[in-house]
């Protein structure tokens, strides 16, 4: 386990820099928990970061608080989203209804209803192995 990891299982929130085509970066604080010594992160598949991640799997990830403000250094990664894996989706939101509990599944709920979570889409991102290492 590299020391990234270890740093990273601590937080509710992580900050998932994704980089637009000029390669200016772009932060958002998202949910995140720790499977198979990756980090999967739900979010909506038609959102601007899973279209960056798509066209540049390249990104970074530092622990930040809800509102984004990073607390921590960053780390290098590589992300994609899961797609055509029911088992490895089914785990991942396993593991995200673990870490936030109640929270999650309230979202799930509301999502539902809103007509929304048929778009989620879960994101995988594995740090560069050497970093903290």
């Amino acid at each position: 386990m590299t020391q990234s990891s270890g740093v990273l299982e601590k937080g509710g929130y992580i900050s998932l820099r994704t980089f637009k085509k000029d390669g200016s970066p772009v932060d958002t604080a998202v949910w995140f928990a720790r499977m198979d010594g990756k980090i999967v992160i739900f979010t909506d598949g038609t959102s601007y970061k899973v279209k960056r991640l798509r066209r540049n799997p390249a990104v970074q990830v530092a622990l930040c608080d809800v509102r984004g403000k990073v607390l921590g250094p960053w780390y290098p990664g590589a992300g994609r989203p899961v797609e055509g894996d029911a088992e490895y989706i089914a785990r991942a939101y396993a593991q995200l209804n673990r870490k936030y509990g109640l929270a999650m599944r309230f979202g799930t709920v509301l999502s539902t209803l809103a007509g929304r979570v048929g778009r989620r889409l879960i994101l995988e991102v594995t740090l560069d192995p050497q970093v903290g290492a």
